[in-house]
């Protein structure tokens, strides 16, 4: 790649904007203009706003952070001044302190669950001995920080529920530190293991664990796999594998310098650990819809020192899935060899692919998402329809019947695969998240009701549906569509479309209380199952990604335009709305689209895909949406990247742009050149339809904010949407 400044000025970017009088928006803050010219496969890329990307390695400058502040002020100027914010702001208080919990997870006979009540900033982890007894806090996130900012991150009991290892980051930079607990006395062991850890499995004995951290957390693909005994300090910790030392999988199949590099920033290594430690199945991701898998014997490696690794596919399109060891069988769910998902038996002696043997074969008609493992029974969960079905069935397959769910929704199971007991969490557009304590064994039998929130607010004022509508290429496509009882079909109803369309990710009925001040005041809220999504198995994932990737964006294009043609609505009462993957898709609609929508929620996005891959994980997703560094996926990219699609003196929607500071999947620089492009093309007024940009300075990708960040951000979201789209908030 060449590149040469047009303009390299040492100035800081000029920072002024005009105040606001009658909650009219003024103008925004003025952005320097310097300009950078790449040469990318032959072609020049012209990008202003290069130095709102950070320093060279992506990090915050003094300048920039004068800027975002000043970004950050206008958008406080623009939504804090908006008639009716204070009253909205309240009611959705009320509704996110509504308490809210989990189901159960069980080891031994203690039960771990977690819940957030009242003005608690993050939830609390809870534990019973027995489902009777009296519950106790076990871990107060405030009790460690009273910011409120630090998060719990996951919890592992150990197999009795004696022990209890956790994870805990701060400000959203999901940089989890690794702790253990004694669950009897609440005392914390000196155990203390940092870098982005996730848990693995504890030792039969709980007298060490497995896990899996980064080497540099500035190195997003320095993973590696470790073993810690208890009591001993991390640094003595036994390495598994690195992430980057390929040569341990791929050591002896002649692969291509070009190909280990492109594998050594995919997934992986990843493991499973067998329940009685003597097993490990080792996976490395090769693209989205792909994977390689070995299996090794630990009491070998244990011993020696030395990891055995034995090939058990190679160069599969599908994915491994749930899973459960039974002493030397390993019972997976898995993609490969069936689009739509089956659940295989492998014996671990004889792993190889050719020797896995059906246990609950694929359905073509039915999308197997997930499986659970109770004593004697595997559990299926299914989706038809982006709706969920449960099917219970003996080890060998045998089928026993479905579960009865209490209505059309979306449900999951917390299972052990030592006992039939169970808990089963249903939830819809219009039916509060539900927790059952039900018996497997007698599937058939009335689930009791275990914890449902009580919630200010009538469920069924609403009426959800379900559509069909075709996208461009005649691909038919679903929808939910939920609004209040009484909504008159008039073309003209403030409607908000929602959607992701990526990563084999599935939107699904759940309910969300803070969608009611939109109900009540009137609005529709429509939820497209795009293509990119896994609610109709791989190859709807497969038709929405890479070359592909279009096709998501005429998905969502025709959502609008159904909902128009429908009556439910007209463009000047309709916004789109996404995040992450779905801050592309709202991107794109304003790029592409800036006639079919008045508003647009763009959160924590990817907006310049010809660099993206250059920051942080991004180089994960190239397999999703392919590389600039590739000339045929190039074109692909330049012709949808947001970023390089904007034009100016076209009248665009009014957007609401946010990243978070500490995110440590998406960089921020996405949000914040797009906004200034965008503030500096549009040909829309200001006052009319403004550009605005939060960049959360105690945030990351928005997992682990505070009560009184989301009750901010919620508030934001809505009282946009509500002024752009007529909507009267007082």
């Amino acid at each position: 790649m060449r590149q040469h400044s047009l303009i390299a000025s040492p100035l800081v970017a000029v920072i002024a904007f005009a105040g606001l009088a009658a909650g009219q928006p003024g103008d925004p803050p003025v952005t320097e203009v310097r300009t950078v010219v790449d040469e990318v496969q032959g072609l020049e890329i012209q990008d202003d706003y290069r130095w709102l990307e950070g320093d060279d390695t992506g990090n915050m400058t003094e300048e920039l952070a004068e800027w975002t502040e000043a970004q950050n002020d206008y958008t406080r100027e623009v939504l804090d001044n908006i008639p009716g914010r204070d009253k909205l702001e309240a009611r959705l208080r009320e509704l996110l302190e509504i308490p809210s919990i989990s189901a159960p997870s069980m080891y031994g006979d203690m039960y771990f669950y977690r819940t957030r009540e009242g003005d608690q900033p993050q939830s609390i982890v809870k534990v019973r001995k027995g489902l009777e007894g009296e519950e106790r806090v076990l871990l107060d996130p405030e009790q460690i920080d009273e910011s409120g900012l630090t998060t719990v991150s996951w919890t592992a009991p150990n197999p009795d529920g004696s022990l209890m290892a956790f994870g805990m980051y701060y400000a959203g930079d999901e940089n989890s530190t690794l702790y253990v607990m004694d669950v009897e006395s609440g005392e914390w062991l000196a155990e203390e293991i940092p870098g982005k850890v996730n848990f693995g499995r504890w030792l039969p004995d709980s007298s060490g664990f497995y896990y899996s951290a980064l080497e540099d957390l500035d190195d997003a693909y320095s993973g590696v796999d470790r073993f810690h005994k208890l009591g001993t300090h991390h640094r003595q910790d036994r390495t598994l594998f690195r992430q980057r030392d390929l040569s341990t999988f791929y050591g002896d199949m002649n692969l291509s310098e070009e190909r280990l590099a492109e594998l050594a920033t995919t997934w992986g290594p990843w493991s499973m650990v067998s329940e009685d430690g003597k097993w490990i199945l080792v996976g490395y991701w090769t693209g989205t819809s792909g994977v390689d898998l070995w299996s090794a014997d630990l009491e070998h490696w244990y011993n020696t020192g030395e990891l055995d690794l034995q090939s058990v596919a190679f160069g599969m399109e599908g994915r491994p899935g749930s899973a459960d060891f039974d002493g030397d069988t390993l019972y997976m769910q898995t993609t490969m060899g069936a689009p739509n998902g089956r659940v295989v038996a492998i014996d671990m002696n004889n792993s190889a692919y050719d020797n896995w043997v059906d246990v609950i074969p694929e359905d073509p008609n039915l999308v197997l998402r997930s499986t659970g493992f109770a004593d004697g029974l595997i559990t299926a969960n299914y989706l038809e329809s982006a709706q969920t079905r449960i099917s219970l069935y003996e080890m060998d397959g045998k089928a026993i019947g479905e579960l009865e769910l209490p209505g059309i929704g979306t449900a999951s199971l917390s299972t052990s695969d030592d006992r039939t007991e169970a808990f089963l969490t249903f939830t819809s557009y219009n039916t509060p998240t539900s927790i059952y304590h039900i018996d497997l064994a007698q599937a058939d039998a009335e689930p009791d009701l275990w914890a449902r929130p009580d919630i200010p607010v009538d469920p069924e004022s609403i009426v959800v549906k379900q559509v069909w509508y075709e996208s461009k290429d005649g691909t038919p496509v679903s929808m939910f569509i939920v609004h209040p009882k009484d909504l008159e079909l008039n073309g003209d109803n403030p409607t908000i479309l929602y959607g992701y369309g990526g990563f084999n990710v599935s939107l699904t009925p759940s309910f969300s209380s803070t969608m009611f001040p939109w109900f009540e005041a009137g609005g529709v809220y429509a939820i497209a199952n795009l293509r990119g999504g896994g609610e109709y198995g791989a190859e709807w994932h497969e038709a929405g990604r890479m070359e592909n990737k279009q096709n998501v964006f005429d998905d969502c294009i025709a959502a609008a335009e159904y909902l128009i043609d429908n009556k439910y609505t007209n463009p000047k009462r309709l916004g789109v709305a996404g995040g992450s993957n779905g801050g592309l898709l709202t991107g794109a609609m304003t790029a592409q689209r800036p006639d079919l929508f008045a508003a647009v929620e763009c959160h924590v996005p990817l907006l310049d895909m010809l660099r993206y891959q250059d920051f942080l994980m991004a180089r994960y997703w190239v397999p999703e949406y392919g590389s600039a560094e590739n000339p045929e996926q190039f074109e692909t990219l330049l012709s949808y990247s947001p970023y390089h699609n904007i034009q100016k003196g076209v009248e665009y929607p009014a957007v609401f742009l946010t990243a978070g500071e500490n995110d440590t999947r998406v960089h921020p620089l996405h949000a914040r050149k797009m906004a200034a492009l965008l503030q500096a093309s549009t040909a829309s007024s200001p006052s009319e339809k403004p550009v605005v940009l939060w960049v959360d300075r105690e945030a990351g990708h928005g997992g682990g904010k505070s009560l009184d960040q989301r009750v901010r951000d919620i508030a934001d979201r809505r009282i946009f949407m509500m002024r752009q789209l007529g909507v009267t908030s007082e």
